[in-house]
Order: structure tokens, then C-alpha cells, then sequence
């Protein structure tokens, strides 16, 4: 029997970036929501235990090198006593490589999801969220595959705020930004805080969302634009366009995402995206969640 999971697209909405802490690690702000886009992750039982990568974006991932959704896997089968039951797990990867979409630690999360139903192990989500937290900055969020405030490193989640299903337009121009090289080039640039915006409880509409949101920041589109100079192309091209009402870099980018009012606004802006650059990777999506499987 194969049992399969969603895993989707992280977007940050906005994501406030410290310097760089005696601990090595950046301290953010962000608020994380999830497309109704992203990779799958199968399980099914097998001969012999192995893993296997499928989808558009395959290639730029090797199998048999360390990947998140294997490490997620062993971490929580190693709970197992005695033998464990051959399987083959396989992430069919639809998201670009290297994106700003949080794609691996999203696998991990489905993948830690899936074992355990597969397994029917007996294994609180705090657990497994604990796995997921020590697998990467934005593990713990991913697993949760809902909107969240993530603070600290990105492992202190708070709710977001109250807020509709957002149509938008996701835009990767086909170039990997690597996130040790941008916050290399964000600690060279010495700009942003991890400040908390003063959050309201709920959003009624994505007029209202988006202009709050374009009060905030990403710190880290600066120095993704300066050593990717698609990121500052996509960004320049989405927000000269009038169904757009806030486009900004997600992550260490180099998907950019502009919201818009409706889904009609964002199925126009998307179909006019890939008119013009064939080239680049563009969906249409709705942000919130959690997705169902």
C-alpha cells in the first residue's frame, strides 16, 4: 500500500533579520504561511529500504546524498525497537531547488507525518515537531504547514494573525540563491532587525493584509538582489504590474510572490508573467493553510 503526503511552499510575508549572535545563528521575525503548491513525499512498503526523487526539479537533487526527508526518516525510525519494516520512500519534487520556498525542511515535515502513519507508531506531534526543529531553522514551521510568527531562530512559533485565503502569484526566474551566500552578503550590508511589527489580530481582506505587510520588510532581498540580479528583474516586473498589491522576495529568495485581490486577478497576472518569460517558473496559488493532503 502507498500512503502519500503534501508537502507545501513556505512564504514569508515578511522576515526581519538580526545580526549575526555569538551562537552563530541569526535571530528573524517572520511571519510563515503556506501555498496550496509544493512537492510530494510517498512511502510504500518495499524489498529493500531506499530512496528515490522524481518531478520537474529532480535533477538538481542527488538521492544518495544527505537529504532532509531521509534524515526525518531515520530520526523517527530510529524510535523503533527490534526490526524495521522495509520501505521506499520517494519525494516527487515539483518546487525549484534552492528557492526561498522552504522546501526541504517542508519534505521533512511530510515526511515525518507520513512515517508515522505509515508505521502507526505512537508518536505525539511535540515530538515530532521536536525532530523537525533539529533539522533546520524553518523545520518546526513546516511541520505545523500552517500560518505562524516564528521568533528566535525560527523554532519559538506564536499564531499569526487572523486572515483570509490570499490568491498570489509565485515567480522564480530559474536561478538558485544559495541562503549561506546571501547572509554572507546580509552581515557584509550590517542592515536589519529582528523587530516584531505590532500585529493586529486578523486581516479582513488582502487589500488590508498587503498594506500592512508592505510596512515590513524581507532583510534579505537586499543582498539576494545583489548576487542574483533576476531577483531584482522579477521583483521590478511584478510590482509594475496592476493586479499586484505587495511583491516581495520569500526567504533568501529567488521566488518573489506578489498578492492580489482575488483569484482573478492572480490567474491574469500569472498567465501575463509566463507570456513574458517563458523561461521562469510561475504558479498561481492561494497562501494560508494547512492543505489538505
Amino acid at each position: 500500500m502507498k500512503l502519500s503526503a503534501f508537502a507545501p511552499a513556505k512564504i514569508n510575508l515578511f522576515l526581519h533579520v538580526g545580526p549575526l549572535a555569538e551562537d552563530g545563528y541569526h535571530p528573524l521575525c517572520s511571519l510563515m504561511t503556506f501555498a496550496d503548491v509544493g512537492d510530494t513525499v510517498s512511502i510504500a512498503a518495499a524489498d529493500h529500504p531506499g530512496f528515490e526523487i522524481d518531478g520537474p526539479f529532480a535533477a538538481g537533487l542527488d538521492p544518495d546524498a544527505d537529504n532532509l526527508v531521509t534524515r526525518a526518516a531515520r530520526a523517527l525510525m530510529g524510535r523503533i525497537r527490534g526490526p524495521q519494516p522495509p520501505t521506499r520512500l520517494v519525494l516527487t519534487k515539483m518546487l525549484p531547488i534552492a528557492a526561498g520556498l522552504g522546501g526541504g525542511s517542508s519534505d521533512a515535515g511530510a515526511a515525518l507525518r507520513l512515517v508515522r502513519g505509515a508505521l502507526q507508531m505512537s508518536v505525539s506531534d511535540e515530538e515530532l515537531l521536536a525532530i523537525a526543529a533539529e533539522l533546520g531553522a524553518d523545520g518546526a514551521a513546516c511541520f505545523t504547514a500552517r500560518p505562524m510568527i516564528a521568533e528566535g531562530r525560527g523554532e519559538v512559533l506564536s499564531p499569526a494573525p487572523e486572515t483570509p485565503p490570499l490568491d498570489a502569484v509565485l515567480v522564480n526566474p530559474g536561478v538558485p540563491c544559495p541562503t549561506g551566500a546571501v547572509y554572507r552578503a546580509y552581515d557584509a550590508m550590517g542592515i536589519g532587525a529582528a523587530d516584531r511589527p505590532p500585529l493586529p489580530d486578523r486581516f479582513e481582506d488582502a487589500q488590508e493584509a498587503a498594506g500592512f505587510f508592505s510596512y515590513c520588510r524581507n532583510d534579505l532581498e537586499a543582498p539576494a538582489a545583489s548576487l542574483v540580479p533576476e531577483v531584482g528583474e522579477t521583483l521590478e516586473l511584478l510590482r509594475g504590474e496592476p493586479e499586484t498589491l505587495l511583491a516581495r522576495l520569500s526567504g533568501s529568495g529567488a521566488t518573489c510572490f506578489a498578492l492580489c485581490a482575488s483569484h482573478i486577478e492572480a490567474e491574469g497576472l500569472a498567465q501575463r508573467v509566463a507570456d513574458l518569460r517563458p523561461e521562469w517558473w510561475v504558479k498561481r496559488c492561494r497562501l494560508g493553510g494547512p492543505w489538505p493532503d
